[in-house]
């Protein structure tokens, strides 16, 4: 979600047009003056052999540990949630690589452009923070819904029909706004590198990348992904920094002090102290990682590619792999821009005039540029792996992401229904009231008495015969379960055609994207800020038991009224024009900050006045009881309850205890203490210690620059060598255990049916 406000709000203004030394303007081009080093056949050989050719043998690769390993690979759940045990590696690598945007390549140059040192540390401050908000939020998710797969169907069982709808819509917005942010940055990146590729290709090859190994292994493939993604972008930061920093070489332009000198004379816009760019010192920097905080916490909470992640692991590998994450990426951003910009000012300076036009510079040209100046091809295909990684990444969680909710959210509930009109607490086998459910008024011919999946014998054998694939269409036998299984295999060829038809609707839709004669920037910028009034709501349906539907409700549409009109209001009292300069005053810093903060505030009020006004809580049975309706979000074949099995043999909970928020919250101690004082700890070397530190110093001197570099360079080595080493071992290590597992059940059952003929 970050390329949406950095694609976008850095094209509003130019880089610094004066120097104190010898820098003349820039020149506003509207075409690009970077040739590309690539050729369209290396490009293309490389993105479909290379690239596609590994996301289809990972996905295949996945879909045969699943079956032979794991043995859920026929399970619909599996495909959206890997399963529920993903590794905390794995869980860190996959949140970082879906916060590793193209922008933290190439816009995040850009930020340093304009603010200086300022500008990249509060870019990458306000996204870091924004992942460490989602460990406590992970872990009450998993708490008070363990079955959920998507955030809407909590909204589903809390609310009824009518929130659901409103925010099925809301959150298919947002993944069409990311998606949007996705065409632009592949078109600006694969232009800058490759020669005469069209706009047809490229969207091809994005529907491609996006939705092949989807279609194979689901969301682990995206997990197995993400890993390559991670692990290949360290290597390239790294080749990167110790090429330009540590080579030794004649280029005069890489040397430390030529770099530091440039960015000292070069003069720096006015909010910045001293108007220098070697200073952290920066007031459009601060404001600018205000807006973005906002707008990404925002959008990741209205986004279902980004609940995916959360949703996949346990609360323990959840939570601390959200921290891990935002160590890891901290780096990236930091060294690749410290490095490209550092370089770029350097050449610019040396020559006395800038080397790249306006136009290549809002686009985010200077990586790519100073990479093909330094490294030449090799650097081109360094950034061409590192953009399609984290494309490929990103993109097949925004396939997942609306697949999951056209299956769950829409064919589940209002298109196919398994069992029309009953309650959320109520069995979809039988139709009768669950035996975990609170409700005592109903008898006992009343109370669900299905079997078990994990128990039923019929169902073990018809999942031993279907495991050999000349039986794999041998019909269910078992007399309670069978039919279920039936309708859960509909919805998995359901679940494929969603898939292929999102994966090809990326093609129109971006050729409407690209060819769309409208102000993108005002468009793509400006909506974003809309879901600051969404942030609230969603929070209070996970945290409160007392919120009503008609308060997240009436609380979003306040909150979008109340962004419009501090966009408005701010865009006609602060900036020149007025609402006369309609586009670009709007979707201003000054505006968007308005708007967000009149948003944020509004929800908050009327979500929090109209809950206290409306809700039926009196006592904490009532409260209970509204957290028995998320704990039912279940799936009958494969029960949540079998996922936490070990963690709920540890506090003595049967097969038939009701399990509620009290057991869900003691299993989870451990794990929550982690939340609540990583969380701590971290929002204060992040918000506190670091930004107090740097923002003590004024203009950096030379000693200083070169401390702060190296800093971030120990730094994403240690990332490198924890996000390269960790998750493949990880990895291993669980599917060994779950092979000897296996092994030792297939030997026990041996000898029974042995003493059994005897």
């Amino acid at each position: 979600m970050k390329l949406v406000i950095l694609l976008v709000f850095l094209a509003r203004t130019a880089i610094a047009s004066n120097s104190t030394c010898r820098l003349t303007s820039l020149i506003h081009e509207k075409q690009s003056n970077i040739t590309p080093v690539l050729e369209k056949y290396e490009a293309l050989l490389l993105m479909f052999l290379g690239f596609g050719g590994l996301s289809i043998t990972l996905g295949i690769v996945h879909y045969a540990v699943r079956r032979y390993i794991y043995r859920d690979a026929h399970s619909l759940d599996t495909v959206f949630d890997a399963g529920g045990k993903v590794t905390l590696g794995l869980t860190a690598v996959t949140v970082t690589s879906q916060m590793l945007w193209p922008a933290d390549f190439l816009q995040s140059a850009t930020i340093m452009s304009k603010y200086g040192l300022g500008g990249s540390l509060f870019f990458a401050v306000a996204i870091v923070l924004d992942i460490l908000m989602f460990p406590v939020l992970s872990l009450t998710l998993k708490t008070r819904a363990p079955g959920a797969k998507t955030f809407l169907q909590i909204i589903c069982a809390r609310f009824g029909k009518g929130a659901h709808i409103v925010f099925c819509c809301i959150a298919l917005f947002a993944n069409l706004i990311t998606v949007m942010a996705l065409i632009l940055a592949a078109k600006a990146a694969i232009n800058v590198l490759v020669k005469d590729v069209s706009d047809e290709m490229i969207l091809l090859l994005l529907a491609f990348l996006f939705g092949s190994y989807c279609l194979i292994g689901g969301l682990g493939t995206t997990f197995y992904i993400s890993y390559f993604n991670t692990a290949l972008t360290f290597v390239s930061v790294l080749v990167f920094i110790v090429h330009v920093t540590y080579k030794e070489t004649d280029n005069i332009f890489t040397k430390k002090e030529n770099m530091y000198e440039a960015m000292k004379c070069i003069q720096a816009p006015d909010g910045n102290y001293e108007n220098s760019f070697m200073t952290f010192r920066s007031r459009g920097g601060v404001i600018y990682g205000v807006v973005l905080f906002l707008m990404a916490t925002s959008l990741s909470f209205c986004d279902q590619a980004h609940w995916q992640s959360r949703i996949a692991a346990k609360p323990a590998q959840g939570v601390a792999g959200f921290f891990i994450a935002a160590y890891i990426w901290f780096a990236i951003p930091l060294t690749i821009t410290i490095t490209s910009s550092s370089v770029y000012m350097s050449m610019s300076y040396q020559n006395g005039t800038h080397l790249l036009s306006a136009f290549d510079v809002d686009s985010g040209f200077i990586t790519p540029f100073v990479m093909e100046s330094v490294m030449g091809k090799t650097g081109a295909y360094m950034l061409i792996t590192m953009v399609t990684m984290a494309l490929m990444s990103t993109g097949s969680g925004e396939v997942m992401a609306v697949s999951s909710i056209m299956v769950y959210d829409i064919y589940k509930v209002y298109i196919s229904p398994y069992r029309r009109g009953i309650d959320i607490t109520q069995c979809p086998l039988c139709g009768k009231e669950r035996k975990h459910t609170d409700d005592t008024r109903n008898s006992a011919d009343q109370i669900c008495k299905c079997p078990s999946v994990t128990t039923c014998k019929d169902c073990e054998n018809d999942g031993m015969v279907r495991m050999k694939a000349q039986h794999f269409l041998h019909p269910y036998e078992c007399s309670v379960h069978g039919r279920y299984r039936r309708y859960e295999d509909e919805l998995l060829h359901y679940k494929n055609w969603c898939m292929i038809w999102v994966t090809i609707g990326i093609v129109p839709y971006g050729l409407l994207i690209v060819n769309l004669g409208v102000n993108l920037n005002w468009a793509v910028f400006t909506l974003q800020g809309v879901y600051s009034a969404f942030l609230c709501p969603l929070l209070m349906t996970i945290v409160w038991s007392k919120c009503t539907a008609k308060a997240i409700i009436t609380g979003s549409i306040m909150g979008v009224l109340a962004y419009v009109a501090g966009v408005l209001i701010v865009a006609e009292l602060v900036y020149e024009g007025g609402l006369g300069n309609f586009l670009t005053n709007t979707s201003s810093d000054y505006s968007l900050l308005g708007g967000i903060t009149s948003a944020v505030i509004m929800s908050v009020s009327c979500t929090i006045i109209i809950s206290l006004c409306t809700h039926t809580i009196k006592t904490q049975k009532d409260a209970e009881r509204v957290w028995d309706k998320t704990l039912s979000i279940d799936n009958p074949l494969n029960p949540w309850r079998n996922v936490y099995k070990e963690e709920l043999a540890n506090i003595d909970v049967s097969e038939d205890t009701k399990v509620n928020t009290t057991h869900m919250t003691k299993i989870f101690r451990s794990a929550r203490i982690l939340a609540i004082v990583g969380g701590l700890i971290s929002f204060v070397i992040f918000g506190v210690v670091i930004p107090a530190n740097v923002l003590s110093l004024e203009v950096l001197t030379y000693h200083q620059f070169s401390s702060w570099s190296f800093a971030c360079q120990i730094w994403v080595m240690i990332a490198a060598a924890f996000a390269i080493v960790v998750p493949p071992i990880e990895e291993i290590v669980q599917i060994v255990r779950y092979y000897a597992r296996n092994k030792s059940k297939e030997s026990v059952s041996q000898e029974k049916y042995v003493l059994s003929s005897k």
